[in-house]
């Protein structure tokens, strides 16, 4: 059974993620969506986070979603994932992503990581510039689940 991890923070989970899930649960029989804490970003609450990944996702069998707080390779071996999810839309997100591939063959060898782009109707839109939106009292409804446009309008996610 080949197992793929799709690790983030997901502050918010949007449209693009979504895509990718959906893509992901028809090539892997297992999909586990690993949202995380980060020191270096300042994420709405993460038992939030998963929640709404769990209504956004929930129509799809195959994913399972959790919150983790360690290394992804850590967190990987935890749940026998084989393979890392990485979601490609720039040159940019490619430079990093290559960069930490090689940090994690060398923390846990034999972990693969795949590249998926999402779909270009997808491909630019960006967790921070939904918040951002949001802030402003623009439409993000095209962007995201409803269940997360509510909780940026209310504030529950910043």
């Amino acid at each position: 059974m080949t197992t793929v991890l799709y690790p983030g923070t997901f502050n918010p989970i949007h449209n693009g993620h979504t895509d990718l899930v959906e893509r992901a649960a028809a090539l892997f029989d297992s999909v586990i969506l690993g949202i995380a804490t980060s020191s270096h970003k300042s994420p709405a609450e993460l038992g939030l986070r998963v929640d709404l990944a769990k209504e956004v996702l929930g129509h799809i069998k195959n994913v399972e979603i959790t919150g983790f707080n360690t290394l992804t390779v850590d967190f990987a071996r935890e749940v026998n994932a084989n393979v890392i999810l990485k979601g490609i839309r720039t040159v940019t997100d490619f430079e990093y992503e290559f960069q930490m591939l090689g940090m994690n063959r060398v923390l846990q060898p034999g972990l693969e990581t795949i590249f998926l782009a999402p779909s270009e109707r997808y491909a630019y839109i960006s967790s921070t510039l939904v918040r951002q939106i949001a802030s402003y009292g623009g439409d993000i409804t095209e962007f995201v689940h409803p269940a997360v446009a509510e909780a940026l309008k209310t504030g529950r996610i910043d």
